[in-house]
């Protein structure tokens, strides 16, 4: 294992060239972003310690830590206090912290409901124009199309249609994204190998059609909030999107941007 980082080592260089117009510390970054990347390092397995590292690099222990606070400030490394420095695992803890921002209304301390998601249907399909626009795909590129309805202390609040890749989900079937024993995003980590570190949001407001009606128990022409979200693993590749409709009666769209950041 060590041989083959020294091989990769001399391979970049630290980017011999780039280092030139990039901070050490950068290097760094991309180099343990791509080891992890990799899986040389797998999700919720400790990294070597700092000093370890900068004897690999041949850098200076604050460079290193440089590098690793970036990562931890974007999610894909996490801190634990006396015990060292993790590669982020998905689970129900991390989806609601940082990838789940609707809460109750009238909830002072902004605490969230946990959702129960039911699968309504998947299928096989191909791409159209905002799907492939989002995905960084071409139009007609395979893909699976999954529909959610999620629910907060028994009623249904938000409707989600998600759509990703075929290529990067070999074999997923609805059994398998049916009975996953964990979060979306974990099932993506492992049994994909494919990790989603941050999210990009826009969101407007749209009017509940015949079916979302039905489906959120509202009236045609209802407010809704509509959340349009590509899932991105490392270096920006966008590996999932997803369309939510949220009843917003009783919820609202909340986010920490001192916590998240």
């Amino acid at each position: 294992m060590h041989r083959k980082w020294e091989d990769s080592s001399r391979h970049h260089k630290l980017a011999a060239g780039a280092a030139l117009a990039t901070p050490l510390y950068k290097e760094i970054k991309r180099l343990l972003t791509e080891t992890i990347s990799a899986g040389e390092w797998k999700p919720g397995a400790a990294i070597p310690a700092e000093w370890m590292l900068s004897e690999r690099f041949k850098v200076a222990v604050g460079t290193v830590r440089k590098a690793v606070d970036e990562l931890v400030n974007e999610n894909i490394l996490i801190r634990q206090q006396g015990r060292g420095t993790f590669v982020a695992a998905h689970n129900r803890a991390r989806l609601m912290f940082h990838f789940f921002h609707i809460v109750k209304s009238d909830r002072v301390d902004s605490a969230k409901d946990t959702p129960l998601v039911e699968m309504l249907s998947f299928r096989k399909g191909s791409a159209n124009i905002e799907e492939a626009a989002h995905l960084g795909i071409a139009v007609s590129t395979k893909v699976y199309r999954i529909r959610n309805v999620l629910r907060l202390v028994d009623k249904p609040i938000i409707f989600d249609a998600i759509t990703i890749p075929q290529a990067l989900f070999p074999k997923l079937t609805a059994s398998t994204f049916k009975g996953r024993p964990n979060t979306i995003y974990h099932l993506y980590q492992s049994a994909f190998d494919i990790t989603v570190v941050r999210s990009a949001e826009r969101l407007r407001a749209r009017l509940a059609d015949i079916e979302t009606a039905e489906l959120l128990g509202v009236k045609v022409g209802a407010p809704l909030l509509e959340i349009r979200r590509v899932a991105m693993s490392f270096n920006d590749a966008p590996v999932e999107f997803r369309r939510s409709l949220v009843n917003t009666e009783h919820y609202e769209y909340f986010s920490d941007l001192a916590k998240n950041s």
